[in-house]
């Protein structure tokens, strides 16, 4: 009787592991295709003229004409020295030419007359010509008294209130001309090969800007200017692009992140879910033709939303584990499902962490 009980459990155990379904994991391939990826670069945002206002003479700051944050026009008045003392140098020096003037004249009588020599009259044409130097660099000095703004832009902040001794070479404020931004980012040195190499000779590369707000800027921009050395510490060498700024959205200063496109043609792209990372380096299992799973180093050359583009370790006929990495282990026999790799990126979405 008990024989005969071990004998049904046995067959009972026996048929169930039977009955358990085999394991299918899904398989694909990596799929060539044209695509494009954006990257983003941390950039800093600067007016195309920022320069600063200072002093060129002594004196107490008498008037302000502008306000901070103001637009000013080329030439307008923003700021006026005390000239008194200025206006009396000046009036000194045109005295000074009226009588040298006087002198020359009389002079010259008496030389036409042969009453006096022709030297002396070269010294008081040189007194005249002395004079008249003074003079017009008193006007100079009087013109300083007023500072003007020498192109369009927008008033910052004054340094300097109305009232105060101001000495020569103080800082006044600084002007911004906003019409156009310069943004400055630094690129890779393998990113800026791959840019030379795509990079079609008649054209320049257009960007776009992502603000601080996480917005992106309205207008696009275009690379100009890439500096001619790297940075040997960083290996970055710095682009600039210049973006209007018709509704002076940006100002002096701002941050922000360029997005460049970058194409790829005839890449081949795999999922991200179908790797791996041990020691910093990525894997994914490939299926051999015995359907045994090994593991394979590969290289990464760009990253997208969910996707991979692959420049070294497949290729376009290999067969790859999907789904279930947890699940195996190097050299593993599997059972699988095939699914083609176009559907399987179109139906793509990694899971949110």
């Amino acid at each position: 009787m008990g024989l005969c009980a071990v004998f049904l459990y046995t067959s009972c155990q026996s048929h169930n592991e039977e009955k358990e379904p085999e394991t299918k994991f899904i398989v694909t391939s990596p799929v060539r295709m044209d695509t494009s990826i954006t990257q983003e670069y941390v950039c800093q945002i600067h007016s195309i003229s920022h320069i600063e206002l200072r002093a060129q003479e002594r004196g107490y700051l008498q008037k302000i004409y502008v306000d901070e944050g103001q637009f000013v026009k080329q030439g307008q008045l923003l700021f006026q020295i005390m000239p008194n003392l200025y206006q009396a140098e000046m009036q000194k020096a045109q005295a000074e030419v009226h009588f040298a003037e006087i002198e020359y004249q009389n002079t010259k009588r008496l030389a036409d007359s042969n009453v006096v020599s022709p030297n002396e009259l070269a010294m008081a044409k040189a007194k005249l010509d002395k004079a008249k130097a003074e003079l017009a660099l008193s006007k100079v000095h009087l013109q300083f008294t007023e500072i003007r703004a020498p192109f369009d832009g927008i008033i910052d902040r004054f340094q300097a209130r109305q009232g105060s001794l101001i000495d020569e070479g103080q800082l006044l404020t600084t002007l911004s001309d906003n019409r156009h931004m310069w943004v400055y980012f630094n690129v890779p040195e393998a990113e800026y090969l791959n840019f030379k190499a795509n990079a079609k000779n008649d054209s320049l590369m257009k960007v776009h800007l992502k603000m601080a707000n996480n917005q992106q800027f309205e207008y696009p921009g275009i690379v100009e200017t890439i500096e001619a050395d790297f940075n040997n510490e960083t290996g970055n060498i710095a682009f600039r692009a210049t973006f209007p700024n018709p509704k002076s959205l940006l100002r002096h200063g701002e941050t922000g992140n360029i997005l460049v496109k970058q194409p790829f043609n005839h890449a081949l792209i795999i999922p991200q879910k179908a790797t791996l990372e041990i020691m910093d380096k990525k894997y994914v299992y490939v299926v051999d033709k015995n359907n045994v799973v090994q593991l394979r180093a590969i290289t990464i050359g760009a990253e997208m939303p969910d996707l991979y583009v692959i420049t070294e370790g497949l290729a376009e006929n290999d067969k790859i584990l999907l789904e279930g990495l947890r699940k195996v282990q190097n050299n593993d026999k599997i059972s699988f499902k095939y699914e083609e790799p176009k559907s399987v990126i179109a139906h793509l979405k990694l899971p949110s962490e």
